[in-house]
């Protein structure tokens, strides 16, 4: 019988104290902030309770493990096999209670989110939008909670659970919580931030690893936000004792698959539930305060900078642009994989197209750009990493708007085409199109406004759909030629539109 994994039969080191609160519970999570934790020189002070997003399998997955799994990572001559235990809780995120504990903890220094840009709720005017539903009901539990439970007494909680026993009310208003929880990310937080607020803990760091322009904004935006709509007491304590950290994150990380479980069994001797696959590259530039202290992470790596915008940008524009290029223009093309689609001469050629574009677009100066394009087509061609496009494809009404319209937008403005750009967004209508005319599903957080925009007439559907992308965009004229261009270009050169 296969060694179960767990951290007596892996007779690991005991589990760090939590410090580190997060939510997002994924194999990028699990790939990136937590092997930078477990690598930081005091790594070994730092636990990680993790949460999950919409889904409680992974946190009962790990917690069955003690939090222990097996990161792969994935080169072009072989694997290597690391086992990972910077993670020391896992937890459903629906289990409110046990984030606003820990978030409430004097101990705990910080939050690091990576929950997809959708789960921010942001508006296109990048405010929060109280009018999704989810976001409302939020706002009216909450009130609810607040006005429900007044604040106890902060020095009779702590002295409480000092001694090891539940402080008065702890199960709503001293854990900043209530019998139900709220249902977004965002409101979450608020819940937990404001069992912070009245435990007296201080203040905390909100460090969001997302795959958004301006990220540290965007936390800002959703979470702040929120907290204003709910209470300006409790929003106001938020601006004062919440930094908002922005990152750049970078490390491919496709899923997990049947054949990673048995390899690790095979190669490691104990059965692993969860493990994760990687590539060796991995890279973390953070902008920030962090009062109540982080880990160092630059001695495993990190950079720590004054100034992140073009880092976010080239990250976003150069890797994720041409991960969206592929993910749509690829499918058509009959590719399924990001090694598969950039070896094809078609899209090796649209996607140093586009690179151009974004280049023209940053600092010529600091960002190490052509080694950062060879590198990516080196990582991009590592066949052993099967980083799947349909996975990639998915919410590209978010991600548009982060990888390919700035881009664009620059282009036209400085008197050029922005055909790169241009395909890029020209590929998303078309993959779009064919799935509404197959009958296939939308994975998109915007898939209603999109199915209703793919229900116009040809051309009518076009300028919804840019309208969906943004709404300054599909009012240009330049803009919507240059795409109709580009899907008719991209019809010509083969791709199935």
């Amino acid at each position: 019988m296969t060694t179960p994994l767990n951290r007596t039969t892996a007779n690991t080191a005991p589990a760090a104290p939590v410090r580190i609160a997060h939510l997002g519970l994924g194999a990028f999570h699990r790939a990136h902030q937590a092997w930078y934790t477990q690598h930081a020189s005091d790594g070994a002070e730092w636990g990680i309770a993790a949460f999950t997003g919409r889904r409680p399998d992974a946190a009962t997955a790990l917690g069955a493990q003690d939090g222990l799994y097996t990161l792969i990572e994935r080169g072009g001559e072989g694997d290597r096999f690391e086992l990972m235990s910077s993670i020391v809780e896992a937890h459903d995120g629906a289990d409110v209670a046990t984030l606003c504990r820990l978030v409430a903890a004097p101990s705990t220094a910080l939050v690091t989110l990576t929950i997809t840009e959708a789960a921010y709720n942001l508006g296109a005017d990048g405010t929060l939008d109280t009018a999704t539903p989810a976001v409302q009901a939020d706002i009216d539990l909450l009130r609810a909670t607040l006005a429900r439970f007044p604040a106890v007494d902060d020095a009779a909680e702590l002295e409480a659970d000092d001694a090891g026993h539940a402080p008065p009310n702890a199960s709503a208003p001293a854990a900043g919580g209530s019998a139900r929880g709220a249902a977004t990310a965002a409101g979450r937080l608020v819940q937990a931030l404001a069992a912070r607020r009245r435990a007296g803990s201080g203040p905390i760091a909100v460090v969001s690893c997302d795959n958004l322009a301006n990220n540290a904004t965007a936390a800002r935006a959703a979470i702040g936000g929120l907290a204003d709509a709910v209470d300006p007491e409790l929003g106001g304590w938020i601006a004062g004792n919440v930094s908002f950290v922005g990152t750049s994150i970078d490390r491919i990380t496709p899923r997990t698959t049947d054949a990673e479980i048995a390899l690790v069994e095979a190669e490691c001797g104990y059965a692993d539930s969860s493990p994760v696959v990687t590539e060796p590259f991995s890279d973390w530039v953070l902008c920030g305060a962090f009062p109540a202290g982080r880990p160092d992470w630059a001695s495993a790596g990190a950079v720590f900078v004054d100034e992140i915008e073009d880092f976010e940008n080239r990250k976003l524009w150069l890797l994720n642009g041409a991960h969206s290029l592929m993910a749509y223009a690829g499918q058509l093309r009959g590719h399924a994989t990001v090694a598969q689609a950039l070896a094809d001469p078609a899209c090796a050629a649209w996607i140093t197209e586009f690179w151009d574009e974004a280049e023209r677009n940053l600092p010529a100066e600091g960002l190490g750009i052509p080694a950062y394009r060879a590198a990516l087509l080196e990582r991009f061609g590592n066949a052993r990493i099967a980083h799947h496009l349909a996975q990639i494809a998915m919410d590209g009404s978010n991600k548009l708007r982060m990888r390919a319209i700035p881009v664009l937008k620059a282009e036209l403005a400085a008197g050029r085409t922005g055909a790169g750009a241009a395909r890029m967004i020209a590929a998303w209508v078309a993959y779009l199109r064919r799935a509404h005319a197959s009958g296939a599903p939308i994975a998109d957080a915007a898939a209603a406004e999109l199915q209703t925009a793919l229900a116009l007439p040809a051309g009518e559907d076009l300028k919804a759909l840019l309208d969906v992308l943004d709404a300054q965009l599909a009012a240009d004229r330049a803009a919507e030629s240059a795409v109709t261009a580009q899907i008719g270009a991209i019809s010509v050169a083969g791709a199935s539109v």
